[in-house]
This record gives C-alpha cells, sequence and structure tokens, in this order.
C-alpha cells in the first residue's frame, strides 16, 4: 500500500486541490494551524467531494505518541512514532527565571529534524545507531502541534536542537519554520525561534542570507581544533576557523548575537586552558556561552566534572571578558540527553523481537 503524505507538508499554495483557489487554500489553513482538526471530515466549510478527496490522498499528523515522561521539574520528554515506525523525540522545557531572567510563562519546545544523526557527536545518543532520515517539513510541524495537544501548553519558544542535524535537512527545516512563522500558521515570531548546529559552515552562511530573523546558537563544545575534533567529528571537515569565518557573516547580515553551547566533559574539555580559548572565541564573536554540565548517556565513557571544577571553568570565563551561564539542564529522570529515550525503546524493542 502506498504511504500516503501529510497535510502539514504543504505550504496552502501547494494543496493538490482542485483549482487551487485562494480561498480553498486558506480555509484549509485555518483547519490545519487555528482550528486543529484531527480529520477531513471535521472541515465542515469544504465540500463533501474535497474532504473525501483529502481523506484518500492524505494523512494529518503524521505521528503517534508512543510514551511520554514527566519530570519533577515540568520538564517533559514526548516519544513520537512516525508512519514508517521510526522514532523521534521532542523536549518540553519550563522556563528558568532565576537563571535567565525570562518569563516565567515560557515554554520551550526542542524539535528533532531527522531520524538519528550522522554527525556522530561523542556525547550524545542520536546517533550511537546512525542516521536513517530527514524529516519532511509536516513531521517537524506536527511535533509542535502534537506536543500542546498533549500538554495542554502553549508553546512560545522553538529550538532545533533534539535529534539529528538541523542544518543538514535545511531545505525541510526552513519550509517548517515558514509555516510556523506565517500568519496563516502557527505565527511564532522569528525572534522565538533558535537552530542549534554543529558547525555546518556553508549552511550558516546560507541561513545568513535567508530572510527570516532566526537565533542561532553553536554545538561548539571545544575551544581548540585538538580539542572539538576528539568530541564533533565535523570539525576535521569545518575547523574552528572556517566556523568563526561564517559565524562572523551571520552576524554581520543578521545583526544577531550568537550563543554558544559547551557542554562540560570531565578530562576532556573542562581545563582552565579550553576556559580561556573559549573566552577568546566569545570575545571575537561578541557570543554568550552556555556551559552545561555532562547529562550521562548509558553506552558512553564521558563523565561530568565536578561542582567545583565546574564552577572554576565559569569564573576563568568570566574573568576573561566573556558572558557566561551555568545551564543546569532539566529532567535527569526522564533520559532528557538527545536520543536517549529513543535508543532505549529501540534496543528494548530488538531485544523483544522474536527474530532478534
Amino acid at each position: 500500500m502506498e504511504k500516503k503524505a501529510s497535510l502539514y507538508d504543504f505550504l496552502p499554495q501547494e494543496y493538490p486541490i482542485p483549482g487551487k483557489t485562494v480561498y480553498r487554500q486558506k480555509q484549509i489553513a485555518e483547519w490545519l494551524y487555528q482550528k486543529r482538526v484531527t480529520t477531513f471530515e471535521a472541515m465542515s466549510n469544504l465540500p463533501h467531494e474535497l474532504r473525501t478527496e483529502l481523506a484518500h490522498t492524505f494523512t494529518l499528523l503524521p505521528l503517534e505518541l508512543v510514551t511520554r515522561q514527566g519530570a519533577h521539574d515540568t520538564t517533559q520528554k514526548f516519544l513520537w512514532q512516525l508512519t514508517d515506525g521510526q522514532l523521534i523525540e521532542s523536549v518540553l522545557i519550563p522556563a528558568s527565571p532565576a537563571l535567565y531572567g525570562e518569563a516565567s510563562d515560557r515554554k520551550t519546545l526542542c524539535l528533532s529534524t531527522q531520524v538519528g544523526c550522522a554527525y556522530g557527536c561523542r556525547f550524545c545518543a542520536s546517533g550511537l545507531e546512525g542516521w536513517k532520515r530527514n524529516l519532511t517539513p509536516g513531521e517537524i510541524v506536527a511535533q509542535i502541534l502534537a506536543t500542546e495537544k498533549i500538554s495542554k501548553q502553549k508553546v512560545n519558544n522553538l529550538v532545533f536542537m533534539g535529534m539529528g542535524e538541523p542544518l543538514a535537512n535545511y531545505d525541510n527545516l526552513m519550509k517548517a519554520i515558514e509555516i510556523i512563522n506565517a500568519p496563516w500558521g502557527l505565527n511564532l515570531g522569528a525572534r522565538h525561534i533558535t537552530i542549534s548546529t554543529s558547525g555546518l559552515a556553508p549552511q550558516i552562511k546560507k541561513l545568513a542570507d535567508s530572510p527570516k530573523q532566526i537565533r542561532l546558537a553553536i554545538s561548539l563544545h571545544g575551544a581548540t581544533d585538538e580539542v572539538r575534533t576528539q568530541i564533533m567529528p565535523v570539525n576535521k571537515k569545518y575547523p574552528l576557523s572556517q566556523l568563526l569565518e561564517a559565524c562572523l557573516y551571520y552576524q554581520k547580515k543578521k545583526r544577531k548575537r550568537i550563543t554558544l553551547e559547551f557542554i562540560l566533559i570531565q578530562d576532556i574539555n573542562d581545563s582552565l586552558d579550553q576556559a580561556q580559548h573559549l573566552a577568546h572565541l566569545c570575545q571575537q564573536l561578541h557570543a554568550k556561552v552556555n556551559l552545561i554540565p555532562y547529562n550521562r548517556v548509558e553506552g558512553l565513557p564521558w563523565e561530568r566534572p565536578s561542582e567545583n571544577r565546574i564552577k572554576q571553568f565559569a569564573k576563568t570565563v568570566c574573568a576573561h571578558g566573556a558572558t557566561a551561564t551555568v545551564r543546569r539542564e532539566k529532567g535527569h529522570d526522564i533520559d532528557a540527553a538527545c536520543g536517549q529515550l529513543r535508543l532505549k525503546t529501540e534496543r528494548k524493542l530488538a531485544t523483544s523481537s522474536p527474530t532478534a
């Protein structure tokens, strides 16, 4: 049986409907993104014949909830199954006003953009089973719609830093952002959308040339090429000199501050020498840095530095003229590191399968 496409994969002007009238396009978009119906039959102001044709040709939300884990700090992780059986994750994170000075009603959703990941960052569970495929625009957008429906909370901040490398799925990502940002879509402002990348320099420049004022975060995790290459294999292809050039280009075009993400791993990148190099990079980019104590992943050898070492590292970064925040990641009790829940579930299913 041929797999049906999701209607969420299309922009309104692309809806494959008879006549493609603007009137019908607006009606369908309203049903999808404002009224958020779950069946085509519920689109009551469309002709019956059109509803029947749409139901025969397309699906609506292209994912289903497998499991939901809730943390004591109200962080929630969602494991979704796509129509082809693949699994992805999303994480809903509440604001931390004491740390960030953010509005207390801020709800951030970390979104996946790929099934698995090809970039093999040494600390991350997402790539342990390799890359399977890119997500479609509809599969990206559907994570927001389904999360809001299940959690009964309004998502008002998005970060593309779940499973996968967002900029390796550039075209689908940008189409999803078009739907998310558009008044006829989810109507979320670009300044509430952040793309986190492992450092794909050409795509960073491409993003800089796009018209949307999207925020950029760099998963740095090493302040010298020698250290970063140990943690981030992508650094062999795009070393820090190329990454720095791309980030400066982005800043020149967007005039937006970049955020550097730096996971602290014991005896790997937590030396005070790394802290000084990191401060220098921050000054060059006029960037701020989030220091993230490592969240242990089953099957990986890394350890979190001691609290004293974390404090020393942060103090050294700030003493050398940079702005640094120690970000206390949430959800330790819900496998909140990228890809952990999916990996555990897939391995459990493989073990329990009669053919395993």
